[in-house]
């Protein structure tokens, strides 16, 4: 039975020999890209990234700005944040500005008033105060100057 198996092998030997013959020495990769092929996923991909600003442009124009987005006689005045999910927002509705306290779940009306009077206050406030902008410009200029 031994022999049987080594007569197998050694009938077999010169096929392999003739095969390994047959092949080139060197034969490229199968996964070798070509420059046509490169330069093709360049342009798909710098057409995706142009699709993708190009959405994000059309985004940023035609969409409503939430501090100033009106619907029928609803008007979002302003907002602040107050904690993570918690904001204070002045709306006015029909002549009438109500200050709303939003968190998750509820909505509580904490101030009401005529818009007439509101903005009667807001005129009497006084002028708001230089930012760190401002602040900065002076002190270099105060610096340069002397």
């Amino acid at each position: 039975m031994l022999n049987r198996y080594f007569i197998l092998f050694t009938l077999s030997l010169p096929v392999h020999a003739q095969m390994e013959a047959s092949q080139p020495a060197y034969a490229p990769p199968v996964s070798a890209l070509s420059e046509g092929s490169m330069l093709q996923m360049l342009a798909g991909l710098l057409l995706v990234l142009a699709v993708i600003a190009a959405a994000a442009w059309l985004l940023k124009r035609f969409a409503l700005n939430p501090g100033t987005a009106t619907t029928g006689t609803i008007k979002v005045i302003a907002g602040a944040a107050v904690g993570q999910r918690e904001r204070v927002v002045l709306v006015e509705i029909s002549g009438t500005w109500l200050v709303l306290g939003v968190a998750p779940g509820q909505v509580r009306t904490l101030h009401t008033m005529p818009k007439a009077h509101a903005e009667q206050i807001a005129n009497e406030l006084p002028a708001p105060r230089k930012g760190f902008q401002e602040w900065l410009k002076q002190i270099m200029e105060k610096r340069d100057a002397g």
